[in-house]
């Protein structure tokens, strides 16, 4: 393959902010030129799947003990990225994921609410082009099996402007919303049209079941055109739902505790090479007690029995998946990439208080009647007339229940780092990518790649691959340049990707990295702190004191791509 080649201009701007520790710096936006396929060179497919709220160390191929062979399959005749990085939280990354921008430039600076500001519309923009417009451009047949979560738009009846038929997909199934029960999801959508599941409905299931199903047609229909399909699942988002079958398969794994999974995890991924043993497992964190002094154990270590058992099934419908691409003959020219949309979720949604409804107190529902649409994101009833369950103790799995995994377990899926979803220190932001093409990489199969990296360069990478072109204008709007570099250079010879810095912002919370120096803070107003990753990426020495030179121009640097990117001003209040 031939590399990508870049060229870079400066982009200057000039502003003030009020926080007296910014200096202005120059920001920069690549100017990004590619070589492409070459001619006789078949165009690769491509398959873009995303794992949903699963933290760096919850596969097997990272450090976890969670049964991922489909997954490990891939990592091992592919590769691992190391230090690839997400926007923090669902929406944003997906907004990044499918257009190549900062999420704040695609106007999903946070949800699905309207805040009245450019980045933070709460809708896809018209400024941006998503993955499947370019790549249907380039003469790609397009398919979509999973959670869109782009637009506010999602009840019946609203308008479908930004949904996928309307934004590049040929073929969509899956849900609008961001969350929902894995037997009965809101939304539900075939192409443009919501639907009801069907009796023994399973949501990640039903992901991998129509993905095939668009594969198949696909096959029959034009065998020679290339495809990109994207395949986000929901798993393994709260609630904790998950088959008995596979339940059964984690049963008492986790009765030891919170404590002795993460060291557990530390000791594998230092075996591994993933981690290097200099950097310290972070403390427990500190709303976590001891798992000797938790309450409610056989509850806790349920829940984390589920959890496994969602991701443990995303493998097997992922394995699916791989199967259908070798019937078709399709494995070796398939470029495959595999993400988080942000760490484990420390959230207990679901999980905390009494328990309700109060089972003291029977409660008479109605079932949903046929044909009724489901439009809540929890349902207060199941669609055979079972109140859905709620609170401290109540046991996930089944239909009737929705509950969360809680901060205790999320602790452990994002080992060795710290905090979670919603954070922009590591455990927030860190995701495992595993990148398999037989017919693209042909070497250091099994091997990690180092280079950091980020959402935004995976549409530069498929640009690149395709031989694509990214409009400058779209329908008649102007497009933003793409933030991007391509990852091409790292998959057979191992070279740097030409990343000048990789930047973050959600809900405050903000972060640069340059080289291995990050600089990071928790809050709209919590204070700077600085670290060498190479050294520290755990993020437990805090160099900001010792190098305030450093930090000073990192958040220089920061804030002219705040204002550039649309994240400025932003709509957190400083308190």
């Amino acid at each position: 393959m031939k590399k990508s080649a870049y060229t870079r201009r400066a982009f200057l701007q000039s502003f003030s902010w009020t926080a007296a520790s910014l200096v202005i710096s120059s920001c920069s936006r690549p100017e990004v030129k590619f070589s492409g396929p070459s001619s006789d060179s078949k165009r690769p497919n491509i398959l873009l799947i995303m794992a949903d709220d699963m933290g760096y160390s919850d596969i097997g191929c990272y450090g976890s003990e969670i049964q991922t062979p489909h997954l490990d399959q891939l990592a091992s005749n592919g590769l691992r990225f190391t230090q690839f990085y997400n926007a923090a939280r669902c929406c944003p990354t997906r907004a990044s994921l499918l257009t190549g921008l900062y999420p704040h430039q695609a106007g999903i600076g946070h949800m699905m609410t309207d805040k009245k500001l450019p980045g933070y519309q709460g809708d896809l923009n018209t400024r941006c082009v998503t993955l499947a417009e370019v790549l249907k451009g380039a003469g790609y047949a397009t398919y979509m099996s999973g959670k869109w979560h782009v637009t506010k738009h999602k009840d019946p009846g609203s308008s479908r402007h930004n949904w996928p038929c309307q934004r590049g997909f040929d073929r969509f199934f899956g849900t609008i919303h961001g969350a929902g029960s894995f037997y009965d999801p809101n939304s539900l959508t075939r192409d443009n049209t919501q639907i009801v599941p069907h009796k023994d409905f399973y949501y990640t299931n039903a992901i991998a079941d129509n993905a095939i199903d668009f594969l198949a047609g696909h096959h029959q229909k034009q065998p020679e055109a290339p495809f990109f399909m994207y395949v986000p699942f929901t798993c393994p988002h709260w609630p904790m739902h998950a088959l008995p079958g596979d339940i059964a398969k984690y049963k008492g794994r986790y009765d030891k505790g919170w404590d002795a999974l993460r060291a557990e995890r530390y000791e594998r991924m230092i075996q591994m090479g993933l981690v290097d043993k200099n950097w310290p497992l972070t403390p427990r964190d500190t709303h976590v007690p001891s798992w000797e002094d938790a309450e409610m154990k056989e509850w806790h270590a349920g829940r984390m029995e589920v959890y496994a058992a969602m991701v443990d099934n995303m493998d097997q419908n992922i394995g699916k998946i791989i199967a259908h691409l070798k019937k078709m003959g399709q494995l070796d020219n398939t470029l495959i990439f595999f993400l988080a949309d942000n760490g484990g979720c420390a959230e207990e949604f679901g999980s905390g208080g009494a328990i309700r409804p109060d089972p003291a107190k029977p409660v008479e529902l109605q079932p949903m009647a046929p044909g009724e649409l489901q439009t809540a994101m929890r349902p207060k009833v199941t669609r055979d007339g079972r109140p859905v369950r709620s609170g401290r103790g109540v046991m996930p799995g089944p239909a009737d229940t929705f509950v969360a995994y809680g901060l205790p377990w999320a602790n452990a899926s994002n080992t060795p780092f710290r905090r979670y979803k919603h954070w922009v220190h590591e455990g927030g932001i860190a995701s495992p990518l595993i990148v398999h093409w037989p017919g693209g990489i042909k070497k250091d199969h099994g091997e990690f790649r180092q280079q950091p990296a980020h959402l935004i360069d995976i549409m530069t990478t498929c640009v690149d691959v395709a031989g694509a072109t990214y409009p400058t204008v779209y329908k008649g709007h102007e497009i933003t340049p793409m933030e991007g570099r391509s990852l091409t250079p790292a998959f057979d010879d191992n070279d740097p990707i030409d990343q000048d810095a990789i930047y973050w912002e959600h809900e405050g919370n903000r972060a640069i990295r340059v080289d291995n120096w990050k600089l990071v803070a928790k809050g709209a107003r919590g204070p700077w702190e600085l670290y060498d990753l190479k050294k520290d990426r755990t993020e437990l020495n805090d160099l900001a004191e010792k190098y305030p030179e450093k930090a000073k121009e990192l958040a220089g640097k920061w804030t002219l791509w705040a204002k550039r990117a649309n994240v400025l001003p932003w709509p957190w209040k400083k308190k």
